[in-house]
Order: C-alpha cells, then sequence, then structure tokens
C-alpha cells in the first residue's frame, strides 16, 4: 500500500490507472486485483489496511469491497453498468476512478460511469482515514497510478 499521511473524511478523489502483465506471462484475471482504500485504517503490525476499497480488477471493477473489516462487497454495479464502465477504457490504456465520500454516502465512477451508490447504515464504521493505493499480493502485472487529485468537501 502507498498511503497518506493525512486522514480524510469528506473528498472526492479522481486518478487514472493503468494494469499490464509482464512480458511472456498469459494474464490470469483472477490474479489481477488491485483497489483504492479510503476511509481505512492501518492494521497494527500487519501490511493491510482495513477500510473501504474502490475494487480494480477484470472481473471487480467499479465494485465497492471492504478490505480486512467485514471482507465483503457492499455495493456492485450490474453487470451491464460494469460492461458500459469497462468498454469506456481511453484508447491510452488508461482508466479513471472517481470517489465520492460525503458522510454516509459513497459514490464511485469508473471511467466516467456511474457504478455505485451507496449509504452506509452501520453507524459504528468510521467515516474517516487514509487514502491507499493498493496491488494485490501475488498479482504477476504491474499497476501504475497517475494524475491523483483530492479534493476535501
Amino acid at each position: 500500500f502507498l498511503a497518506s499521511t493525512k486522514s480524510y473524511a469528506n473528498f472526492e478523489l479522481q486518478l487514472k490507472f493503468r494494469i499490464t502483465t509482464e512480458e511472456n506471462v498469459s494474464p490470469d484475471l483472477h490474479r489481477l486485483n488491485a483497489g483504492i482504500q479510503f476511509r481505512s485504517q492501518r492494521i497494527p503490525d500487519h501490511h493491510e489496511v482495513k477500510g473501504y476499497q474502490a475494487d480494480i480488477s477484470p472481473e471487480y471493477d467499479g465494485h465497492l469491497y471492504d478490505e480486512s473489516r467485514r471482507r465483503k462487497f457492499l455495493a456492485q454495479p450490474l453487470p451491464a453498468v460494469m460492461k458500459q464502465a469497462q468498454d469506456a477504457v481511453g484508447t491510452d490504456g488508461w482508466n479513471t476512478y472517481r470517489i465520492r465520500a460525503e458522510g454516509r454516502r459513497i459514490q464511485l465512477w469508473f471511467n466516467g460511469v456511474k457504478t455505485v451508490d451507496y449509504i452506509e447504515t452501520d453507524e459504528s464504521i468510521e467515516h474517516q482515514g487514509i487514502i491507499a493505493l493498493q496491488i494485490h499480493g501475488g498479482m504477476r502485472a504491474i499497476i501504475a497510478y497517475k494524475d491523483i487529485k483530492i479534493r476535501e468537501l
């Protein structure tokens, strides 16, 4: 995880990312996995963080996952919406993510297509924390992030 040192509560985050597989390695789509953690906390004496994740994976682009806390998908786009978002990848291979977290509401846009509009109902879940860019352990690929912009609301 490449993580911020600052904690964010209400914000809008925009960035671009691209995954490339190593040369001469056929991509195993189940192993291409990364994500953007937000409103997350570091787990003491561990490499992971816990909190919300805007998922990056051919199977789960545009999904909202709860990493190392509830360990489940909280919201996901309909298959037709996910296909529309994945098909909108830039001609240069760069994808875009826009994450808006305001109060208990979390919205995700993948390649300009809204994929998630989620309201957190669990009052015990923190609504602030670090932002961290992830590449999943064991992934045989390279992920690049660029044009990262965070605007506090």
